[in-house]
């Protein structure tokens, strides 16, 4: 199955290329409404500003076709941003709206953490996960971030505040699959996990 990666303009594409290249996966980026609204699997990868990426979204009309997609069960991956931004909103860009299609806020690390939490941390997976199998409990990810999901209403319980050790890296559906690692320093697992995907 092809991969179609949405490229907005920024982000961190031709990293995201190389890691599907290494699985044998084959992707297309595409700014295409038309190609996004089509994909057989969609991947949207950001690094940056959250303001940066809704508003390139928005400008480009991609919104729409995004959301259609996702609701009509096109597997997606969002890497970083790509995870934030299917929240409702985010403290980051309070005054810019989410996809939406996740209930819950991306909320600013505590002050008490050094910012940009950058660094080594094991994953602490709270329930099981496709996107995880293969990869031991306990792993060590690389993160490189000052915003994590706060609540994730799905659960059904209120998750703990995020810090720096307690940010959900992972969260997976039938249909998503957003991770908030960051691949190319932790290439071995990231890679497994993008394969799973």
């Amino acid at each position: 199955m092809k991969i179609t990666i949405v490229d907005y303009g920024a982000g961190n594409v031709p990293s995201v290329e190389r890691a599907l290249l290494r699985l044998g996966a084959e992707s297309e980026r595409t700014n295409s409404l038309e190609r996004i609204s089509k994909a057989k699997a969609l991947l949207l990868p950001g690094v940056g500003h959250y303001a940066a990426l809704v508003r390139a979204l928005d400008e480009q009309n991609m919104r729409a076709p995004l959301i259609g997609a996702i609701q009509r069960g096109v597997p997606f991956l969002g890497i970083c941003l790509g995870l934030q931004v299917l929240f409702e909103s985010s403290e980051e860009a309070p005054q810019l709206r989410g996809l939406q299609l996740l209930p819950g806020t991306v909320c600013a690390l505590p002050s008490n953490v050094k910012l940009p939490h950058m660094g080594w941390n094991q994953l602490n997976a709270k329930r099981e996960s496709r996107l995880l199998a293969g990869i031991d409990t306990g792993a060590y990810f690389y993160f490189a971030h000052s915003y994590a999901v706060r609540a994730i209403q799905m659960a059904r319980q209120p998750p703990p505040a995020p810090t720096a050790r307690n940010s959900p890296p992972s969260w997976k559906s039938k249909i998503f699959s957003p991770c908030n690692f960051i691949r190319k320093k932790a290439a071995t697992r990231a890679r497994a996990s993008c394969g799973i995907f």
